[in-house]
């Protein structure tokens, strides 16, 4: 699968502001668990966020530059054999991040996503 120019890290605000002045975010913990940043391209956010991030509030999502990830951006079968994209060897480079906005997830998993992701 070809890179699209986007991929979205969905973060916390807490976890994400300390990232904010320096070189790298090193992601969520489930990030450090498995091994590698996990992402989602713009067709796949609003079922990640369903799935894992219902009822959350103080989120940030951010758009990431692909081509600024360089070959450590892998696209891998994940849910449902689709192929997600997955950032290996190492932190996020803050220097990627082209925009962040803001988001709440409701309790039913609905979410309204940035007029620049739809």
């Amino acid at each position: 699968m070809s890179s699209t120019e986007f991929v979205y890290k969905i973060a916390t605000e807490a976890a994400f502001a300390p990232a904010r002045s320096t070189p790298a975010f090193a992601g969520m913990p489930i990030d450090a668990q498995d091994g590698y940043i996990h992402f989602s391209s713009a067709g796949q956010l609003a079922e990640t966020l369903r799935l894992h991030f219902a009822g959350q509030t103080g989120l940030v999502l951010l758009a990431v530059r692909s081509a600024d990830l360089g070959l450590g951006l892998v696209w891998e079968a994940s849910r449902n054999g689709a192929l997600f994209p997955h950032l290996h060897g190492g932190a996020l480079p803050t220097a990627s991040i082209a925009w962040e906005a803001p988001l709440t997830v409701a309790a039913d998993g609905s979410c309204q996503l940035p007029e620049a992701v739809r």
